[in-house]
């Protein structure tokens, strides 16, 4: 039962940092389409590594809090 626990923690960890990721992907592509957003292209490559990084501290710290 412990082996399934640890996949199961495994997996859904994994989804959380890939939900998190696709959606920064989505919203730094709407950067680029929609003309009122434009603007902010230039920041998108700061705002990746931010988004990225608090998705994986929200991941780490859903994990150190679980045990």
């Amino acid at each position: 039962m412990k082996v399934l626990k640890a996949i199961y923690n495994f997996i859904v960890g994994d989804m959380i940092i890939l939900i998190g990721v696709l959606a920064v992907v989505i919203v730094l592509a709407l950067f680029k389409f929609v003309s009122a957003l434009n603007t902010l292209v230039v920041a998108s490559g700061f705002i990746l590594v931010l988004a990225v990084l608090a998705v994986l501290v929200a991941t780490l710290s859903r994990e150190a809090s679980g045990k």
